[in-house]
């Protein structure tokens, strides 16, 4: 069996970000970035289940500019077995992704889809919902446990009430919860191995052209984009009677 990962290009997680002087965005010049650590959670989970002896290729595919051929090397020096970038400048909306990463699952005829549940810059936690739903075929979300069987899978996932386990027949999309394992380290003959990895880049014309030869509809404008206010500075009472009345004329307790 053949698994499709999904990879995504994001600011690294322990930056700190600044907006946009012209508050257009968030500003990323010459910032670290990173595999999205959601998706890299979904990577080690697929290279875990070759490991087992139930799939036999790992692929990772991203949408996006050139630079991301940095986050796709990561993902072999992790462990995958091919890359596939598809090249765009493009900012799309999830269902658009959706839409792309589609004609990729019916090019490359994957028996398993394995995204991260959301990504940390947008946070939209769509994609793979989506993705499905256009693929026609079972989703499970939030995943915090997969076992695979023959022509199945098991998969725990993390709802309000606590954890709900949900059989779904393959091909599916499963995206990846923060619990569902702790990603590889990866060393330095890994890193030099990934270099020699094969990694094909496709224009998103090539791949979509029903896509790409008009602009994307996206469904939303960014308007702006704005620092929160500064935090108020504390103030220390005296008394709990003090801190009562402080309350109370706040408003945050009954008077």
């Amino acid at each position: 069996m053949k698994i499709l990962v999904v990879l995504k290009r994001v600011v690294d997680y322990s930056v700190r970000i600044h907006v946009a002087p012209d508050g257009s965005g968030v500003a990323t010049d010459g910032l670290k970035m990173s595999v999205n650590p959601f998706d890299e959670i979904a990577l080690e989970e697929a290279l875990r289940i070759k490991e087992r002896g139930a799939a036999t290729e790992v692929v990772v595919v991203s949408l996006g500019p050139a630079a991301a051929e940095q986050q796709l090397r990561t993902g072999l020096a992790m462990g995958a077995d091919r890359a596939i970038l598809i090249e765009t400048d493009l900012e799309l909306e999830p269902l658009d992704l959706a839409r792309v990463f589609l004609d990729t699952v019916k090019r490359e005829e994957p028996g398993l889809v394995l995204m991260g549940k959301q990504s940390i810059d947008g946070d939209n936690n769509q994609t793979g919902q989506m993705l499905a739903a256009l693929w026609q075929r079972p989703q499970a979300c939030f995943a915090s446990r997969i076992e695979l069987g023959t022509d199945s899978a098991q998969v725990t996932r993390e709802v309000d009430a606590g954890l709900e386990t949900i059989e779904v027949d393959l091909p599916a999309v499963v995206t990846a919860d923060l619990r569902l394992n702790e990603p590889r380290y990866i060393r330095l003959p890994e890193i030099l191995k990934a270099k020699k990895k094969p990694l094909e880049k496709i224009e998103l014309r090539e791949l979509s052209p029903g896509h790409s030869t008009k602009v994307l509809a996206n469904q939303y404008a960014i308007v702006a984009t704005a620092s929160p206010p500064p935090r108020e500075p504390g103030k220390r009472v005296e008394s709990v009677a003090a801190l009562i009345a402080e309350l109370e004329q706040r408003g945050l307790l009954p008077a």
